[in-house]
């Protein structure tokens, strides 16, 4: 294992990045890093962390934020229930633990949205304890270099793959094995046709021996992809005027704000809209209704495909709670509908001053 040890850090000093948590060992810095990184590109959650750190220089000053705020700033990473737990969590720290960060890898477990990974690598990273970490890069780099083909995603494997990672692990230097190994899967045993001409250790590298690189790892029981049909309705009140909604039930999107929003099971016309909105009960029938984009947008969510049409709703009636359009993009939306209120007002604004 010395030996895997050895070839696995000379390999991340040659070709780490250079990335900003890296050079910390701020609990706050890593914690804040790890959680934008979860189910997230490091080249689109780097410039998050910089908003971060920016906007929240402290954890206290992440916890003295509103929750609009936050969801904000967090617009467009999605999984928005992290940046929700994060606020939580920031507030826990801040005025439970008197600003101080858990400093083992069995206390950091007990924050909210922290698990195993997380916890493994905040203790390792931040107090050099003992604790492999376990991501989808390091899953992939030990399924093909022990040639293990059980499942990641089962019980077994996790258990499986555990054990082994903490085998190999640099009890004396934890810090950088962890950060070598996850750095080794992300650029080196890349998920599809890595280059293994140069890799480190094709000579014993088993799955390569025996022609299985593209084979492993195994995940099992793929998850179904629901598809929902969402119609959305942009009221222009007075010309200058819309509403938007805070979605309050439980969900993907808790706490965003949204057009008024009418599910359909399939694709409708703009009759059954015209109905629906009658039953929203937000307008009267003196308006005019018109489609935005002739085809359904697909958003896609990692369990669901969201078919979106937006539909313009044109009323020249007082209503309660409306806002100026020159104020809507200070509102925390989900990815979806910023890039449609972006394109929108921008078309508006073209068409008004025409």
């Amino acid at each position: 294992m010395k030996h895997l040890q050895v070839k696995l850090q000379d390999w991340y000093h040659i070709h780490k990045r250079d990335l900003p948590w890296r050079n910390t060992k701020n609990p706050y810095h890593i914690w804040l890093s790890e959680i934008i990184l979860q189910q997230t590109r490091v080249t689109q959650g780097l410039p998050y962390y910089e908003k971060f750190t920016t906007v929240f220089p402290t954890v206290k000053h992440l916890a003295d934020a509103t929750e609009d705020d936050v969801l904000k700033l967090w617009q467009g990473l999605g999984y928005y229930s992290r940046a929700r737990n994060l606020h939580a969590t920031a507030k826990h720290i801040t005025y439970t633990l008197n600003q101080v960060f858990p400093t083992t890898y069995n206390d950091l477990l007990q924050l909210k949205g922290v698990g195993d990974y997380t916890a493994s690598a905040i203790a390792s990273f931040c107090y050099q304890e003992p604790k492999a970490v376990l991501d989808g890069n390091v899953f992939r780099f030990l399924s093909r270099y022990f040639g293990v083909d059980t499942p990641i995603n089962s019980p077994k494997g996790k258990k499986e793959f555990g054990i082994i990672a903490q085998k190999i692990l640099n009890l004396k230097d934890p810090a950088t094995h962890n950060q070598a190994i996850m750095e080794f899967g992300a650029n080196q045993c890349k998920p599809k046709n890595p280059d293994c001409d140069i890799c480190t250790f094709n000579g014993s590298c088993i799955a390569l021996q025996q022609k299985k690189i593209s084979d492993l790892p195994v995940k099992t029981n793929k998850i179904k992809i629901k598809k929902r049909y969402f119609n959305y309705i942009v009221p222009i009140i007075q010309g200058d005027k819309t509403m938007l909604q805070k979605r309050t039930q439980n969900g993907i999107w808790k706490n965003l704000h949204e057009f008024p929003l009418i599910e359909s099971t399939s694709v409708i016309a703009t009759k059954e809209v015209s109905e629906e909105v009658k039953n929203l009960n937000l307008f009267s029938e003196k308006n005019i209704l018109s489609k935005y984009n002739d085809k359904p947008i697909i958003h896609k969510l990692s369990h669901q495909h969201l078919y979106t049409t937006f539909w313009i709703l044109e009323t020249d009636e007082t209503l309660k709670k409306t806002i100026n359009f020159s104020e809507i993009q200070h509102y925390a939306v989900p990815k979806l509908l910023a890039n449609f209120i972006d394109e929108f007002v921008v078309l508006k604004d073209d068409k008004s001053v025409s």
